[in-house]
């Protein structure tokens, strides 16, 4: 109730002061000198406070939202969804010479065989107005010793209830490069003692990068599914920076035919 009455009395104390100021502007071909000089010096002062509200809200009011899950996906999804690292800000949002198994946030663990490591990842706010994802992921590689490199991304329990055979899991990227380098998708899938991988790679010279893993070509034991996850697998990283603007993931059933 308090809150009410207090927004009632700060629109009318702003209605008040536009009619004040608009009675002001009207008459200012006719107001003496004096008058005048003190009013300009006062709307200069209000307008140094406005300029800078709306330099901070236009700042703002243009970054992708925090926490924002809504991104293409078909139609018949029945399972959408954008890891942590990419919505909102991590407690611990880099790492240097980061070590095998170095871990950003709950879901992203980079791995790699190299004896010393001069790697680092760090999470970014995106500030383009066409990102829908409010961070990415940056990887800065420089001299790279190891025979391989690769980010594993831990899906969630849901993309796991209820996954058939006749399932198509899409993955859709937003990646810039210092300089070209190849980038393979692995997804693993693991039921019982088993675990099925599916390997394809990111068309990172198409517009769209989307890559689309069926399901069918697999043995999966659909009534032991115990867990998934992505491998992005990074071939020729040295001396490069890659940055993943958005990684977002869905699961939709095959049409019948």
């Amino acid at each position: 109730m308090a809150g009410d009455s207090q927004r009632w009395l700060d629109r009318a104390l702003h209605a008040a002061s536009l009619r004040a100021w608009t009675r002001v502007a009207d008459g200012a071909k006719t107001t003496d000198l004096p008058a005048l000089r003190r009013q300009r010096s006062q709307a200069r002062a209000i307008k140094s406070q406005i300029d800078r509200l709306m330099h901070t809200a236009d700042e703002r009011l243009a970054l992708p939202i925090l926490g924002n899950q809504n991104f293409h996906r078909p139609v018949d999804a029945d399972w959408a969804w954008r890891p942590e690292l990419w919505c909102g800000p991590l407690a611990v949002q880099g790492v240097a010479s980061a070590e095998s198994k170095s871990m950003l946030g709950r879901e992203v663990t980079l791995f790699h065989d190299c004896a010393q490591s001069e790697l680092t990842l760090r999470q970014l706010r995106n500030m383009r107005e066409a990102d829908l994802a409010a961070y990415g992921l940056r990887m800065d590689v420089f001299r790279f010793d190891g025979s391989y490199l690769s980010l594993a991304i831990d899906l969630p329990h849901e993309a796991c209830k209820g996954l058939q055979r006749k399932h198509l899991l899409r993955v859709e990227s937003i990646v810039e490069m210092e300089k070209p380098l190849e980038i393979f998708a692995r997804l693993n899938v693991k039921h019982g003692p088993n675990t099925e991988q599916i390997v394809r790679e990111l068309p990172l010279h198409e517009e769209e990068i989307v890559v689309e893993f069926d399901l069918a070509y697999t043995k999966l034991n659909e009534k032991r599914v115990e867990g998934m996850w992505l491998d992005l697998i990074f071939e020729g990283p040295e001396m490069n920076q890659v940055v993943l603007r958005d990684l977002t993931f869905s699961r939709r059933k095959r049409a019948e035919l």
